[in-house]
């Protein structure tokens, strides 16, 4: 059982997360459930639409909807699969993966003028040790 202590940390770091994230969402121009799918076929390669609804954790059927817009807009393209015709593969096009590009960039863009605009040197250098920690508690 954690202690009370640790229960108020928790709920604060919670709480700064969600305000950070919902802060760094104000500058996507893609939906972030789109840039999460792109995400996924530039880390993982291509995929079936199955693969990217259980990777996404969505209904197949949902990840259908997704994967036809990427489509219109030219950001995947969907090609044979290489063992089971009966199945199709999407990966990112080169439009893709640079509108992915620009999307990360946009978010570490804006993050990174928020770190120096408004954290001192030493505040910075704390900041940078307490992503160290998060990564270990994300990693858990």
């Amino acid at each position: 059982m954690p202690t009370p202590e640790s229960a108020a940390l928790a709920a604060e770091l919670r709480t700064a997360m969600g305000k950070l994230a919902r802060r760094v969402k104000h500058e996507d121009r893609i939906p972030l459930g789109q840039v999460a799918v792109l995400g996924a076929l530039d880390r993982d390669g291509a995929m079936t639409t199955s693969d990217l609804a259980a990777d996404q954790r969505v209904r197949p059927q949902s990840m259908a909807r997704a994967v036809g817009l990427l489509m219109e807009q030219g950001h995947i393209t969907r090609r044979a699969h290489p063992t089971d015709k009966r199945k199709s593969l999407v990966e990112l096009t080169p439009a893709g993966r640079a509108a992915l590009e620009a999307e990360r960039g946009r978010r570490a863009g804006w993050l990174a003028q928020a770190i120096e605009g408004e954290l001192s040197a030493a505040e910075r250098e704390s900041l940078a040790r307490t992503v160290t920690l998060l990564n270990r508690l994300a990693a858990r």
